[in-house]
């Protein structure tokens, strides 16, 4: 139907558009702020703020970071759309029935809220420019006593925006590539490990990046269990699901960026996680330079691990189709 039908083929619309790099920079900056929303309330969530450690700034940098991190996500969507007026248009009807209409009313919904947690995490010092505006002092006196609040509903909305990145994709029936409900878990699970692995990278105090190491080291064992159970239920599944993972397990020349990207996914997270195991210690240990350029490293693997994921899904799952 899609070739005789809708015309969509070579012969007929050789510029057929697809997404692009733009789209896959996307998921992956969308998943990163929401990874790092979640993780940035944790410590809130889990610590009282007077126990933060003294002169750790990443507690007030993080936070700040989800709202552009997600403003420069938008942007490269925004960059991809044919009609820029689309956006307007978008946000004048709900539809309940559509992923679409959920993420985006919930991207709109997940921007203040960051920003509030944001501006409750900064110090009184900080704020002092701030209060010039005369809303900004009120703003303060109303956020202070709800951070716990802001801190779930934070979290809460990360989670939301980390699943909805693979909903968007999951719901494409035509795509079978996509169209599993492991995609979603997978996507939610690489959004989390690289708000861990951005939050050990941007900490100073070593208590901090050992605390997010441990669970960066949960989530990379769980994407290390998704990846072979998403491949799995493809291949037990229809023939169109069966053939649409073909291109990662092919030495083909057409796909071997596929295959390529499944084995350096095979790799980097194993990898990651031995280093990371490697650098498990007692806070009260010291750790020496080679142990921090060794958490960085491992954080780095992590997040370039969940861009490639990112870039592949989206690129081989448009060459999936129903047969």
């Amino acid at each position: 139907m899609e070739l005789t039908i809708t015309g969509a083929n070579a012969m007929t619309n050789p510029v057929l558009h697809i997404w692009d790099w733009r789209v896959s920079l996307y998921l992956f900056l969308g998943g990163l702020s929401a990874g790092l929303a979640v993780m940035s309330s944790l410590m809130h969530l889990q610590k009282k703020e007077d126990r933060i450690p003294a002169g750790e700034t990443v507690f007030m940098v993080a936070p700040w970071l989800v709202p552009v991190i997600l403003g420069i996500g938008m942007f490269f969507i925004f960059l991809d759309l044919d009609r820029k007026l689309n956006v307007f248009w978008f946000y004048l009807t709900i539809q309940p029935l559509s992923p679409m209409s959920w993420g985006s009313w919930g991207l709109l919904l997940f921007t203040p809220i960051s920003l509030l947690f944001a501006y409750g995490t900064l110090p009184e010092q900080r704020r002092e420019w701030l209060y010039r505006l005369p809303f900004m002092d009120d703003l303060a006196t109303w956020v202070k006593p709800r951070m716990q609040y802001l801190a779930l509903a934070n979290a809460a909305m990360g989670v939301f925006i980390g699943i909805y990145t693979g909903v968007l994709l999951s719901a494409f029936v035509a795509r079978p590539l996509w169209n599993t409900a492991i995609l979603p878990m997978l996507f939610l699970c690489s959004a989390m490990s690289a708000g861990a692995a951005l939050m050990i990278v941007l900490a100073k105090d070593q208590c901090v990046k050992l605390f997010y190491t441990k669970v960066d080291i949960g989530l990379i064992i769980a994407e290390m269990i998704i990846i072979p159970l998403f491949f799995y239920g493809q291949y037990v599944s229809s023939e169109s699901q069966r053939l649409s993972i073909m291109p990662f397990f092919s030495l083909n020349h057409e796909y071997l960026w596929y295959t390529a990207s499944l084995l350096f996914i095979g790799v980097i997270f194993p990898l990651a996680l031995v280093m990371k195991l490697s650098e498990i210690k007692e806070c009260h240990e010291t750790l020496c330079s080679s142990d921090i350029l060794k958490m960085n490293l491992s954080a780095g693997l992590v997040l370039l691990g969940s861009l490639v994921i990112r870039l592949t899904f989206v690129y081989a799952g448009q060459i999936s189709k129903l047969v």
